[in-house]
């Protein structure tokens, strides 16, 4: 009778071991790894949002919009009055959400239509904004909060929490969060 060949059961208990260390050491780096790519889309997402508010006060007589709608739809009724009917939009209807994308959750709030609105203006302008993004499940999803406003700048607060919003310009209180470079 011919010896068969195979693997004994401490053989495979010993393969099974292993790869459960290694399974270990791997998933934390890669939990990380998922946290670091949700913070960097989030920064880039808030800084499209600066940029394309920025292009769109260009166009709106020194005016920012008061609702992402209007970036996604600037020849709106409401938006920029003469924003030709094929013109480009200033961001993407995925960016405009203020869903949930790449495990934050996204906020959007600004100062209201000033008083007297310049020539050229549509109704939903506003002279200041904020864009706020914070983690949907801090420490799993994301680690910072993070903001950016009219000023152009991006902050984030380390403990996940939102920056906080001036109750007066509605813009990010600089000293609830740190500047981002």
């Amino acid at each position: 009778m011919k010896k068969q060949k195979g693997f004994t059961l401490i053989e495979l208990l010993i393969v099974v071991a292993i790869i459960g260390i290694i399974a270990a050491i791997a998933i934390p780096s890669l939990l990380r790894a998922r946290i670091s790519a949700n913070e960097a889309a989030t920064i880039g997402d808030i800084r499209t949002v600066i940029s394309a508010q920025a292009a769109y006060q260009s166009a709106n007589a020194g005016l920012y919009t008061s609702t992402m709608f209007c970036l996604v739809n600037p020849q709106a009724a409401a938006c920029i009055p003469s924003y030709p009917a094929n013109g480009p939009t200033f961001v993407d209807s995925a960016i405009a959400s203020t869903q949930s994308k790449s495990g934050y959750n996204r906020t959007f709030t600004n100062g209201g239509a000033p008083a007297v609105l310049p020539a050229g203006a549509g109704a939903n302008s506003t002279g200041s904004y904020a864009y706020i993004a914070t983690p949907v499940v801090e420490g799993q999803t994301g680690v910072r909060g993070f903001g950016g406003d009219s000023s152009g700048i991006v902050c984030y607060t380390p403990s996940g929490v939102a920056p906080t919003v001036n109750a007066t310009t509605y813009g990010l209180d600089m000293t609830s969060c740190t500047i981002l470079q």
